[in-house]
C-alpha cells in the first residue's frame, strides 16, 4: 500500500494522509458509542501524550529537515527556520485572538477571540479545529518536501509524521466527543462534532503541499512554520487543557511517553 502511496502526485499523498488521521479521530470520537463518560485521567493523560507527540513532530519532522534544507539550499542554516517558526507562532496567535472559541474543559465565559453568541458546542469544535490547522498544514508540507526532490526530505518520514499525528488523533477524538456527550448531547452528535474538528486537516494538507511545490524556495520557511504553529498550539491549549484537571503527574508521564513514541518512529522508521 505505502509503495503504491509512493507513486502518487504529493498533492494526493497529503490528502490520503490527512484522511487517515481524521479516520483515526473520528475512531477515537466513537468511545461516546460505548462510554457516557471516561475517567479525568484517561483523558488528561491523553491529552499530555498529544502533546508529546506534536512536540516531537514539530522538531523531529519538521524543524530539523528545515535546518539541513536550509544548509542543502544555500542559506544562513538558522535564518529561515528562526524566522519560519517566529512566524507561524504569530500567525496562530493572530488566529487565535480573532476566532470564537473555548477551550476543551472551559466554559463559555471563558471564550475567547472576538465577543459572539455561538454555544459552547460551536465554540469547542472551532477551538479543535484551530488546533488541528498546523496538523494538516505540518502533513501537507512535509509530502511537499518530498515531491520538491529534496535530499534532506523524505517520503518514509512523511508517513511516519502523518502516522504520529493519527495515533495522537485517536484520543484527541475521545477528549473533544467524550465532555460533548456528559453535557447531554446525544451519542451521534458527540461524535459528529468530535470527528467534525479534524476534516479540516484535508483543506489544511493540500494548501501546504501546493504551497511549498509551487514556491521551493519558501520550503525550510514552511517546515517551521508548521513547526511553530504546532508548538504554540502545545503551549497555549493542550498542555494547560491536560494540567487542569489535576492530574498534572500523569499529563507529564503522558506527555513524556508521546514524545518518545515519536522520536523513536521518527528516528527508527523515518
Amino acid at each position: 500500500m505505502l509503495e503504491t502511496l509512493s507513486t502518487w502526485p504529493a498533492v494526493w499523498q497529503a490528502l490520503a494522509a490527512t484522511l487517515f488521521t481524521w479516520g483515526l479521530t473520528a475512531i477515537g470520537a466513537g468511545a461516546v458509542f460505548f462510554f457516557k463518560d471516561v475517567s479525568p485521567k484517561a483523558l488528561d493523560a491523553s491529552l499530555g501524550f498529544t502533546a508529546g507527540v506534536m512536540i516531537a513532530a514539530s522538531f523531529w519532522s519538521l524543524l530539523n529537515p528545515a535546518i539541513a534544507l536550509s544548509e542543502e539550499m544555500g542559506m544562513v542554516k538558522w535564518v529561515p527556520p528562526l524566522i519560519g517558526f517566529l512566524a507561524g507562532a504569530f500567525s496562530m496567535r493572530l488566529v487565535d485572538y480573532l476566532l470564537p472559541h473555548v477551550h476543551l474543559f472551559g466554559q463559555v465565559e471563558e471564550a475567547e477571540g472576538v465577543t459572539t453568541r455561538w454555544r459552547k458546542t460551536t465554540l469547542l469544535v472551532l477551538a479543535i479545529t484551530l488546533h488541528n490547522i498546523p496538523e494538516g498544514l505540518a502533513i501537507g508540507v512535509a509530502f511537499g518536501a518530498v515531491a520538491a526532490g529534496f535530499d534532506s526530505a523524505s517520503f518514509p518520514a512523511a508517513v511516519v509524521l502523518a502516522i504520529g499525528i493519527g495515533i495522537q488523533n485517536c484520543p484527541e477524538g475521545t477528549a473533544v466527543a467524550v465532555p460533548l456527550r456528559r453535557e447531554g448531547l446525544s451519542r451521534l452528535k458527540a461524535w459528529w462534532y468530535g470527528q467534525l474538528s479534524a476534516t479540516v486537516e484535508p483543506v489544511a494538507a493540500v494548501i501546504g503541499a501546493l504551497a511549498v511545490m509551487t514556491m521551493r524556495p519558501i520550503l525550510p520557511y514552511a517546515l517551521a512554520f508548521a513547526a511553530g504553529a504546532m508548538i504554540f498550539v502545545v503551549v497555549e491549549e493542550v498542555i494547560p487543557e491536560s494540567q487542569r484537571g489535576g492530574n498534572s503527574d500523569l499529563a507529564t508521564l503522558g506527555a513524556m511517553v508521546g514524545f518518545a513514541v515519536m522520536m523513536t518512529l521518527d528516528v527508527a522508521l523515518g
